[in-house]
């Protein structure tokens, strides 16, 4: 167990930055989810820039890799382009 004043904020500090980041990357998956089963060309297109901040955010926070944004990013992009 923490023994110092510090270390036991950090604690309590990174539980709950880890609570935040496991909401906001499930929510991210849940729209690139809704994106990927979208029927409509534009519905798809309208999804797009909205599924691409929230992954460009997580990236920026090191919550994901900025590779893997990169990479999810691109195969969003083509799957909507190919509809």
């Amino acid at each position: 167990m923490a023994n110092h004043k510090s270390a036991l904020k950090r604690i309590r500090a990174n539980a709950t930055k880890r609570l935040r980041n496991r909401y906001q990357a499930k929510t991210t998956r849940t729209f690139i989810k809704r994106l990927r089963n979208a029927v409509s060309k534009e519905e798809a297109i309208a999804l797009l820039p909205k599924v691409t901040s929230m992954l460009d955010r997580l990236a920026k926070k090191n919550v994901i890799h900025k590779n893997k944004a990169a990479n999810n990013k691109s195969k969003l992009t083509k799957f909507v382009n190919s509809l």
